[in-house]
């Protein structure tokens, strides 16, 4: 689930940044996605209560980025959408008679957190508009 929320996100936020001057709609946004709105708007939700947009209700409302693209970090965001590891564990519980069974899931949060942590590194280190002067 992380892959599709941070992608997701990373694409809201930079089509908002794309058009800073104006209210964004979550239909305008759901197109750009080629989502639906209600999942826009869940999304939007998140971002709104993390502060990294703001909203407006009514005919002229919309979305718009809370402070500019130079000032978000990917590790923002990819904060605000990591609930649990990039990657996950087997969905069956291991055998805990096994001798590797029993240890192997301890050992592979401690490298799964490793990993995440890597992550965030490298992403703090990117803005929001260092990644999207590739493509905007």
């Amino acid at each position: 689930m992380i892959k599709s929320k941070f992608a997701i996100s990373v694409h809201i936020l930079t089509l908002l940044g794309s058009r800073p001057n104006e209210w964004l709609s979550s239909e305008l946004i759901a197109g750009s996605l080629n989502s639906h709105p209600a999942l826009v708007r869940k999304e939007l939700g998140t971002l709104r209560e993390a502060g990294l947009i703001e909203s407006k209700e009514g005919k002229n409302g919309g979305s718009r980025l809370a402070r500019p693209m130079k000032d978000i970090r990917m590790s923002e965001i990819f904060g605000l959408i990591k609930n649990d590891h990039v990657f996950g564990f087997s969905p069956n519980d291991p055998n805990p008679s096994c001798e590797v069974g029993a240890r192997i899931n301890g050992a592979l949060d401690v490298l799964f957190g490793e990993i995440d942590n890597t992550i965030f590194r490298m992403l703090k280190n990117i803005t929001l508009a260092d990644f999207s002067k590739e493509y905007l």
